[in-house]
């Protein structure tokens, strides 16, 4: 299964990502050796997630997710 996935930042702010294995990206963003964004704003914690069957189509989501705007994306889990 694939992942994308929401992550709230310690400052605030949303990280958006695509995984095939959720638990491990979670805990590898949580240790520093995620993405250069989370790095400096841990720790993150999971606000959503989708399954897709296929990487594309996670990738694809992920990249529709980041073209929106703050409050549309906090519409997705809030």
């Amino acid at each position: 299964m694939n992942y994308t996935y929401i992550v709230e930042c310690a400052d605030g702010t949303y990280y958006c990502g695509w995984t095939n294995n959720l638990e491990k990206r979670i805990s590898d963003h949580n240790a520093g050796k995620g993405a250069k964004y989370t790095k400096p704003r841990l720790p993150v914690k999971l606000v959503y997630y989708e399954e897709f069957e296929t990487k594309e189509a996670a990738m694809s989501r992920e990249w529709h997710i980041k073209q929106l705007p703050r409050a549309e994306k906090e519409k997705l889990f809030k």
